[in-house]
């Protein structure tokens, strides 16, 4: 019992200090202009979707006429909660009126930093597993490490976006107007627009969600309902949608998030964890090759972070890509240059100075954090805000950006546990990192790989910035060799890695319609 109460409070103290970590997701971006797109983009109904093959793949009836009484007491419902109206129910308008993507992004990286936590070790030394079968008890599922939180943003964002595309082809459809436009007792309380409102793009974008994050965190489904609730009435509250818009809405995104579900259920993320059988061969087959295999330097010694997820099937390549983009060996563990990297990493490690620890833990997005994916959407979302993208386009970036860092990710791992390359820690026990030892292979590095192809989407939509996204992915890699964590073979070609997936993504965004 002691050593678990010190763990925990080790734990916690850890929490306290740690640079980026979630004291309130939304903390930066509580205060935000309403949305007012610069382009309605009323044409979306014509993008390419990701998963659905055309947007009427998804079936919505028609709407109510505006003169049935069904509808009319839609409208009169409206009426009665605008005289209605408390001070807390103004600001939850307001909130929403930000933008339904921008809202369900900061939701879905709050639930990420509340879930990443590695599990303790039982009382034999072995370590529990999270559970999708068994999600409230011990450890919590899931843990939300960065590989799992990259593919959690990409399902979610692609839910959103697919679900969009189909949602402007049905409102071009259906023509219904905004309740403000079509009762004048009726107040907008949000920018007014001039596209159709059935189905709701709001409800689109909440219920695709809501699915998903029912699928990825299920220990908080009953959180991620209530805030589709809330978000809901104010769009209802605020004069944008009836009743009937919203559940139309509601309707859409569980169709489209159901798909997005199946494809899912059959990417191999089931099988990402391995068994001890696995885990034993790769250290043999590296030791075999003649290389030191990597070794868990946790006490008690813990099982490998997924080891499998290089085996996930990606979004913009299929997976024999993955292997034929592989990069080549690192350094071998016997040769000058691998002796000259660790000497390298030693010296930073004895040699930290103020900049460089600022770097090291400005870009940690260790344990109780949104990861380092989440950073990377975090960058996204308040750049994005001044540029008054509309919400469709607000998810189709979004879907680009969580896509390359999805499959960044994969063809990350895949490196990593195909050459099970030793941690500099390993090497050389002098060598003290700042912000822990991850519990996987070093060669590439993560954090590396994840930026770069970041770096690079976000540069093909936002060209004026793009210098700034490289400078800043070089920063981050930058930051796991000053943190004693990474061997310089690891950044360089993390970097170059994560550019090469970022450019599939580049190729898929200049074929997707929208201009």
């Amino acid at each position: 019992m002691k050593k678990i109460t010190i763990y925990i409070g080790s734990l916690l103290l850890l929490l306290a200090f740690m640079p980026g970590c979630n004291r309130s997701i939304e903390d930066r971006t509580k205060e935000l202009p309403m949305l007012e797109p610069a382009k309605t983009d009323a044409d979306a109904g014509d993008w390419k979707p990701v998963i659905l093959a055309t947007p009427a793949d998804v079936a919505l009836t028609a709407p109510l006429a505006s003169n049935n009484a069904g509808y009319l007491r839609e409208l009169n419902e409206i009426r009665g909660l605008q005289q209605n109206l408390t001070d807390a129910q103004r600001k939850t308008i307001q909130y929403w009126g930000a933008g339904a993507v921008l809202r369900w992004n900061e939701i879905m990286r709050e639930l990420v930093a509340k879930r990443n936590l590695p599990p303790y070790q039982n009382a034999d030394g072995s370590y529990p597993t999270p559970s999708a079968a068994n999600p409230f008890s011990y450890p919590v599922f899931p843990f939300s490490n960065p590989p799992y939180a990259a593919r959690a943003y990409a399902y979610v964002s692609v839910a959103q976006y697919d679900a969009l595309v189909a949602a402007y082809y049905y409102k071009r459809l259906y023509t219904r107007q905004a309740p403000y436009k079509t009762d004048t007792g009726i107040k907008a309380l949000l920018p007014e627009s001039t596209l159709p409102v059935y189905p709701s793009e709001d409800a689109v974008v909440a219920s695709a969600a809501v699915e998903l994050l029912k699928l990825l965190f299920p220990a908080d489904a009953a959180y991620v309902q209530q805030r589709a609730n809330e978000h809901m009435e104010a769009r209802i509250m605020a004069g944008m949608n009836t009743r009937s818009d919203i559940e139309a809405g509601v309707a859409l995104g569980r169709l489209v998030a159901a798909k997005v579900i199946a494809r899912a259920a059959n990417d191999n993320m089931s099988k990402a964890v391995g068994t001890p059988a696995q885990w034993a061969q790769l250290e043999t087959d590296a030791a075999a090759g003649g290389e030191v295999p990597w070794k868990s330097l946790d006490a008690p010694s813990r099982p490998p972070m997924l080891p499998f997820f290089g085996r996930v099937r990606p979004f913009l390549f299929d997976s024999l890509t993955t292997i034929a983009i592989r990069p080549a060996a690192p350094p071998s563990t016997k040769s000058v240059k691998f002796k000259t990297e660790l000497e390298e990493v030693k010296y930073y490690s004895k040699n930290a100075t103020r900049d460089r620890i600022a770097i090291v833990h400005n870009w940690a997005d260790g344990v109780g954090t949104s990861t380092p994916p989440g950073h990377w959407n975090l960058i996204a979302a308040e750049d994005f805000v001044p540029l008054h993208f509309s919400e469709v386009r607000w998810a189709r970036n979004l879907a680009l950006l969580n896509m390359a860092v999805m499959d960044a990710g994969i063809t990350c791992w895949d490196t990593k546990y195909f050459y099970y390359n030793p941690r500099p820690t390993q090497m050389d026990r002098e060598i003290k990192t700042t912000t822990g030892i991850p519990n996987f292979p070093a060669y590439i590095s993560g954090h590396s790989t994840f930026s770069a192809a970041a770096a690079t989407v976000l540069g093909y939509i936002v060209p004026a910035r793009a210098n700034a996204y490289n400078a800043m992915a070089e920063e981050a890699s930058n930051s796991r060799l000053y943190g004693g964590i990474h061997y310089r073979a690891d950044c360089e070609m993390g970097l170059v890695q994560g550019k090469k997936v970022g450019d599939f993504a580049i190729v898929r965004g200049q074929a997707d319609g929208c201009n």
